[in-house]
């Protein structure tokens, strides 16, 4: 049977290999001594959980071993796995679709984050639960984006409202909703450029697509995504602090988490800017873009075996 936890613990396999090398396996042991503490330290270091969660982790551990020197790894699991949860809560985010009109998605982010694929996989979810949905290749000034997302949306089965190469994505996304709404679609998706001359005019352009989409609904785009790169860790923090600074996010979609060890990014990303995580991608194909959930994440990383 179709697992979710089973793909955020094949997806997170190298972030929690990565701790059990570096600790050489502290959460099986029978019992803990000081240097295992130390080991542990490292390793969430390593794994880019950030200061402030690592130190919260270490000083509770420290706190439990004082009190009880027989101390097991296991126990150890525990304290980190009720540490992430606190840092986490509040961290999901979800959809909420409107009744009488398309909901608008805008993914924005920078080229290479995977912005293009997680536009055709998130397409195909909102197909596979019953959705209507359209994507809108509004990344114009990369001619490759737009081939690519019209060969996954032939691929698989989805709408798309594309224009030509280096033609005015704004009036692709305005297209794009227009024949949403004329077709009775549900959702709209919009794919933006990630890179233009300067990081003021792809702010301009992401700011021109929102006033145009303003012209059918003055709430769209509905969500703002930005899409960041799991595998880069705690640098995309600034990266999205500019985004919202600017542009104004409603949440994140983190993706690339099984290609890296540095799975405890995603803690540093929300403990910093407090922007709720909705999807966390784990692999190329459509069912690898997941709904992000905390206890599935914390589980995958602190070794839980309950699909």
């Amino acid at each position: 049977m179709f697992s979710i936890f089973k793909k955020f613990k094949d997806g997170l396999a190298k972030s929690a290999k990565s701790i059990a090398e570096k600790t050489g396996g502290i959460f099986s042991r029978a019992k803990l001594d000081a240097s295992s503490i130390e080991e542990l330290e490292e390793a969430l270091f390593a794994s880019d959980f950030g200061y402030e969660t690592t130190e919260e982790i270490i000083e509770e551990t420290k706190a439990a071993y004082r009190k009880d020197k027989e101390l097991r790894g296991q126990d150890v699991a525990g304290i980190g796995a009720s540490v992430l949860r606190r840092v986490l809560a509040g961290s999901e985010g979800r959809i909420q679709f409107l009744d009488d009109k398309p909901t608008v998605i805008c993914l924005i982010g920078v080229n290479g984050s995977g912005k293009t694929t997680t536009t055709a996989k998130l397409g195909h979810r909102y197909g596979q639960e019953g959705r209507k949905t359209l994507v809108a290749a509004c990344d114009t000034f990369r001619a490759a984006a737009i081939e690519q997302l019209r060969e996954w949306s032939k691929r698989l089965g989805l709408e798309i409202v594309a224009g030509q190469h280096g033609s005015d994505s704004a009036a692709v996304a305005f297209d794009a909703y227009q024949a949403a709404k004329s077709r009775g679609l549900d959702t709209v998706i919009v794919d933006t450029a990630g890179r233009l001359h300067t990081k003021s005019n792809l702010l301009d352009e992401l700011t021109k697509i929102r006033r145009v989409l303003q012209k059918h609904d003055e709430a769209a785009p509905h969500y703002s995504l930005l899409v960041v790169d799991g595998s880069i860790g705690s640098n995309s923090i600034e990266q999205a602090r500019v985004f919202n600074e600017r542009f104004g996010l409603d949440g994140l979609v983190v993706t690339k988490l099984d290609g890296t060890s540095r799975g405890g990014a995603l803690v540093g990303i929300y403990r910093e800017l407090k922007l709720p995580i909705f999807f966390v991608g784990f692999g190329e194909k459509p069912e690898d873009l997941q709904e992000y959930q905390i206890d599935n994440y914390v589980d995958a990383i602190f070794g839980s075996d309950d699909a």
